[in-house]
C-alpha cells in the first residue's frame, strides 16, 4: 500500500475510516510531451492508469520495441550484477545522485562494457585452464618420473645382489644368453607402449578394474594418489586425483584405453621415457605456467578495475532502465488517437490529487517544449473505484492484518482503525504477564531503533515478516504488560505493587496455601488481582470465573461494534432497507440473548449474589414462566426475560422475511420504464451502463435472493451463540499461558533452588531461560496472535465487513520492486 504524508500542502488529513474519494479521470497527452508526462506521474505516484489496450497481445502494442530494449538492458545489467556477486563486489549505493545518460547512450555503453567483459573472462577463462592443464603435466612429469626412478634404482640393487652371487668370471656386462638363444629371442621382442595421465582418485579402483578386464590382464597399471586436490581443466572445480602410468602392447589395447581414460574422465599427458627429457619438460612448464600465472593476474586486475567502474553507477542505471521500462509499459495501456499524434489515457485518481497532477501536466508541457498542453477532464462513471487508504509505517501494519482478509470495498468503514486498538487489547487479553510483555518490549523496541538499518537489509522470510509487524508488537507488548498487572503476574509471580493484600490471617495457624483463615483486614487491593488469590485453595476457581466472565464480555462488546459498524455502513450508502431489517433485528437477537448474560455477569459482580447464571439462561429457553428462587438478581427478572426472549424470536423472521420482497419491489420500481433507446449523439459510455442495466434487471431472481438471505439470517442466529463462545478462547489461552508459565517457575526454577547446588541452579535457569523464551515468548506469542486474527476477521468483521474490493494501485517510482518485470 502507498504510503502518503497525513498533513499540510494539498493533501488533507489523514482518515482510515474511510477509504479516499476516488474519480476516473481522461488525460489527452500530445505524442511528444507523452514520454516526460508518464515520467512526471510516475514521481507523484497518484494516479493508477486502466488499460485500454486489453485486446491487443503486448508485442501488438505501440511501445513494444522500446520495452524489448529496455528488457534487453536490464539483463545485461543483471549480468553484471552476477559478475559483480562472483567477484566480491558489491555495487555502490548512491540515493541522492541522479543520472544525466540518456537510454541511447546507456544503450551503446551497456553493449560495449559487456562486449569487454565477456572478452575478458573468455580469455580468462582460456588462460585458467591452460594454467591448470600445465599444473597437471608438470605433477604428472614429477610423479611418473619418481616411477621411473625407483624403477630404476630397484633394478641397479638387483643387479648388485646377482653380481655378489656370480663367479669371479662373471660380471655385470657378462651375456646372459648364449649368441643362439640371442638371435632366437630378438625376433620375438615386443616394444611396449606408454601411456600417463591423471584420474579421479574416487573412479581410481573401477578404472583399474575396467582396464584388466578390457585388456584381459595384458596392461601394466601404477597408480600414485596426489598430496592434494588440483582444480581439473574441465569443470574448474577442486578434484583429489591419483597418477596413473599405464603400459601396453599393440595398438588395439591402445584404442581399448583411450576409450576407457575418456569415459572416466581421464586427462592424459605426453610423457618421455628419458629422464633428460622429462627434466626439460618439467623445467619447460613450470616455466609457462609462472608466465600464464602473470597474465590470469593482469587479466584480473582488469576485470577488477572494469567492475569497479560498473559498480559505482550500477544503481544509477539500473534506477534509470526500470524506471524507463515501467513508463513505456505505461505508455502502452494508453490508447493512440486515429490521428497518430496524441494518446488517451484513463484511470483512477485521489479526489485531492487533482492540482498535483494538472501541475504535472504543465511542467512536462513546459519541459518537452509541446505547443499543445495536455487535457484534463473527470470522467462520470457507475464503476466501482479502487480502495485507497493513506497509511504511515506505524499503520500500515494493522491495515495489512485487516488486507488480509479482504481489502474493504470503495468507502466502506474500514476495520482498521478499530484494530489498532482491539488487535493488541485481545492478545494481551491471552498473554497477560507483565514480564513477559517486557520481554516482548525490549526486543520490539530493538527492532524499532534499528529500522533505518533493517529497512535497507534483505532479511530472512521470518524476521522481515517480524520487522514489517514491529509496531503491532509493540501495542501487544505494551498492552500485555497492562494485562499482565490486571493478573498481578511477572513470569507468574504475584507483587503487592499498589498496596499491601487486603486480607490477612485470623491466627497464626494460618497457613500460606490456603484461604482458610485469611480474612479482610485491609482496604480492597486497589489494582487488579490481590496477591493473596496466587497459590491459595481458591485461585483456579476465581480465575476461571473472572476470566470467563470477562471473555463473554468483551466478546459481546466487540460483536456489537461490529453490528454498530453495519449501521454506518447502511447509513453512509443511503441503504434503509439494511437498517430496519438487518441492523435492528440482529441488535436485538444478539443483546436478547447474550447482552442480556452479559448484564446479568455485572449485576453478579455488583451485587454479588449467588445466583446460578447457567441455570438461569437454559431455564429462560426451557422454562421460561418458571419462578427463580434463588437466582433471582433484580426485580421483574421473569417479565424482563420473557420480553427478551419474544423480541430474540420476533427478530428472526424479521430479518428473513421483508428485505427480499422490499428488494423485489424496489428492483421493479427502478428499472420500470428503462426499455427506452437512448437518444442518438449520447455517450458511447453512457449507452453500455444502460445496456449493462437492462441485463442485471433479466438476471434478477427473487428465488436467489430468498435464499441468499435465509442463508444470511441463519448464519447469524447460529453465529451469535458460536460466536459468544469462540471469544472464551480468551480465557482458555489466559489460563495455559499462566499455567505453563507457573509450571516453568515452580517445577524448573524453584526445585533446582532447592538443591542448594551452583551447578544445578545454572542448568535450572538455563533452562527456564530457554523454555521461557521457546515456548512462552514464541510460541504462545504466536498462538495468541493467530487466535486474536481469527477473532477479528471471523467474530467482528463478519459482522459488517464485505471485503470485496480492490486495492488502488497507482503508478509510482517509489513502488518499483527490486524484481524484474
Amino acid at each position: 500500500m502507498a504510503e502518503h504524508g497525513g498533513g499540510g500542502g494539498c493533501c488533507p488529513p489523514m482518515d482510515l475510516f474511510r477509504s479516499e474519494p476516488m474519480h476516473l479521470v481522461q488525460i489527452v497527452i500530445p505524442i511528444e510531451s507523452a514520454h516526460l508526462t508518464a515520467s512526471y506521474l510516475g514521481d507523484i505516484g497518484l494516479i493508477q492508469f486502466k488499460d485500454l489496450n486489453a485486446e491487443k497481445s503486448p508485442f501488438q502494442r505501440t511501445y513494444a520495441g522500446q520495452i524489448k530494449r529496455c528488457g534487453e538492458m536490464a539483463r545485461k545489467l543483471r549480468y553484471f550484477k552476477e559478475q559483480m556477486s562472483k567477484a566480491g563486489f558489491t555495487p555502490t549505493v548512491k540515493t541522492d545522485a541522479k543520472s544525466d545518460i540518456s537510454l541511447d547512450d546507456l544503450e551503446v555503453k551497456l553493449g560495449d562494457l559487456e562486449a569487454e567483459l565477456i572478452e575478458i573472462n573468455a580469455n580468462s577463462e582460456k588462460l585458467q585452464r591452460g594454467y591448470n592443464e600445465l599444473v597437471e603435466y608438470k605433477l604428472v612429469l614429477q610423479k611418473a618420473g619418481e616411477f621411473f626412478k625407483a624403477a630404476q634404482t630397484s633394478a641397479v640393487a638387483q643387479h648388485r645382489e646377482a653380481a655378489s652371487d656370480q663367479g669371479p668370471e662373471e660380471s655385470l656386462e657378462t651375456s646372459l644368453l648364449t649368441d643362439q638363444e640371442s638371435k632366437i629371442d630378438q625376433g620375438k621382442q615386443v616394444k611396449l607402449g606408454l601411456l600417463a595421465g591423471l584420474v579421479p582418485k574416487a573412479k581410481a579402483i573401477a578404472f583399474e578394474r575396467i582396464l584388466f578386464r578390457a585388456t584381459r590382464g595384458n596392461v601394466f597399471l601404477k597408480q600414485a594418489a596426489l598430496v592434494e586436490a588440483v582444480v581439473d581443466p574441465s569443470s574448474g572445480e577442486k578434484v583429489e586425483k591419483n597418477v596413473f602410468l599405464v603400459f601396453f602392447s599393440g595398438e588395439r589395447a591402445k584404442s581399448k584405453i583411450l576409450k576407457i581414460c575418456e569415459a572416466f574422465g581421464a586427462n592424459r599427458y605426453p610423457f618421455a621415457e628419458d629422464v633428460g627429457e622429462q627434466e626439460q619438460s618439467i623445467a619447460e612448464a613450470s616455466g609457462k605456467i609462472s608466465e600464464i600465472k602473470t597474465t590470469i593476474d593482469a587479466g584480473l586486475l582488469h576485470r577488477g578495475n572494469l567492475l569497479q567502474t560498473i559498480g559505482e553507477a550500477y544503481e544509477q542505471w539500473n534506477l534509470l532502465v526500470r524506471r524507463e521500462k515501467s513508463i513505456y509499459h505505461t505508455l502502452n495501456m494508453l490508447s493512440i488517437d486515429v490521428t497518430k499524434k496524441c494518446l488517451v489515457a484513463e484511470g483512477w485518481s485521489p479526489i485531492y490529487a487533482t492540482e498535483q497532477i494538472q501541475d504535472a501536466l504543465e511542467r512536462a508541457t513546459i519541459d518537452s517544449n509541446s505547443q499543445v498542453g495536455a487535457i484534463f477532464q473527470v470522467l462520470h462513471t457507475k464503476e466501482l473505484p479502487p480502495t485507497f487508504f493513506r497509511t504511515n509505517k506505524f499503520t500500515d501494519s494493522f491495515q495489512t492484518i485487516v488486507d488480509a482478509y479482504g481489502v474493504a470495498k470503495y468507502q466502506e468503514a474500514n476495520p482498521g482503525v478499530y484494530t489498532i486498538v482491539t488487535f493488541p487489547f485481545l492478545f494481551a487479553v491471552m498473554f497477560g504477564d507483565w514480564g513477559h510483555g517486557i520481554c516482548l518490549l525490549l526486543a520490539t523496541l530493538v527492532l524499532i531503533l534499528k529500522e533505518k538499518k533493517y529497512s535497507t537489509q534483505k532479511l530472512g522470510d521470518i524476521m522481515e515478516m517480524t520487522f514489517g509487524g514491529r509496531y503491532v508488537i509493540l501495542l501487544m507488548s505494551l498492552f500485555s504488560i497492562y494485562t499482565g498487572l490486571i493478573y498481578n503476574e511477572f513470569f507468574s509471580v504475584p507483587f503487592e505493587l499498589f498496596s499491601p493484600s487486603a486480607y490477612v490471617c485470623r491466627d497464626a495457624s494460618c497457613s500460606e496455601a490456603t484461604t482458610i483463615g485469611l480474612i479482610k483486614g485491609r482496604d480492597t487491593y486497589p489494582f487488579g488481582v490481590d496477591p493473596a488469590w496466587h497459590g491459595s485453595r481458591s485461585e483456579l476457581p476465581f480465575l476461571n470465573s473472572l476470566k470467563m466472565k470477562m471473555s463473554i464480555l468483551l466478546g459481546v462488546a466487540q460483536m456489537n461494534l461490529g453490528i454498530i459498524m453495519s449501521f454506518f455502513n447502511a447509513l453512509y450508502f443511503g441503504n434503509f432497507v439494511n437498517i430496519w431489517f438487518q441492523f435492528i433485528p440482529q441488535m436485538i437477537f444478539l443483546n436478547g440473548l447474550f447482552g442480556y448474560l452479559s448484564m446479568l455477569i455485572i449485576v453478579k459482580w455488583c451485587t454479588g449474589s449467588k445466583a446460578d447464571l447457567y441455570h438461569v439462561m437454559i431455564y429462560m429457553f426451557l422454562s421460561p414462566t418458571d419462578e427463580l428462587g434463588e437466582n433471582q438478581l433484580f426485580a421483574n427478572q421473569k417479565t424482563v426475560q420473557l420480553v427478551l426472549l419474544l423480541l430474540s424470536l420476533i427478530a428472526v423472521p424479521w430479518m428473513l422475511l421483508p428485505k427480499p420482497f422490499i428488494l423485489k419491489a424496489q428492483h421493479n420500481r427502478t428499472h420500470q420504464g428503462q426499455s427506452y433507446v437512448p437518444i442518438a449523439g449520447e455517450d458511447e459510455s453512457l449507452q453500455v451502463e444502460a445496456s449493462h442495466d437492462s441485463h442485471d434487471h433479466e438476471e434478477f431472481e427473487f428465488s436467489e435472493v430468498f435464499v441468499h438471505q435465509l442463508i444470511h439470517t441463519i448464519e447469524f442466529v447460529l453465529g451469535a451463540v458460536s460466536n459468544t463462545a469462540s471469544y472464551l478462547r480468551l480465557w482458555a489461552l489466559s489460563l495455559a499461558h499462566s499455567e505453563l508459565s507457573t509450571v516453568f517457575y515452580e517445577k524448573v526454577l524453584l526445585l533446582a533452588w532447592g538443591y542448594n547446588n551452583v551447578i544445578i541452579l545454572i542448568v535450572g535457569a538455563i533452562v527456564f531461560i530457554f523454555a521461557t523464551i521457546g515456548v512462552l515468548l514464541v510460541m504462545e506469542t504466536l498462538s495468541a496472535f493467530l487466535h486474536a486474527l481469527r477473532l477479528h476477521w471471523v467474530e467482528f468483521q463478519n459482522k459488517f465487513y464485505e471485503g470485496d474490493g480492490y486495492k488502488f494501485h497507482p503508478f509510482s517510482f517509489a513502488l518499483l520492486g527490486d524484481e524484474d518485470e
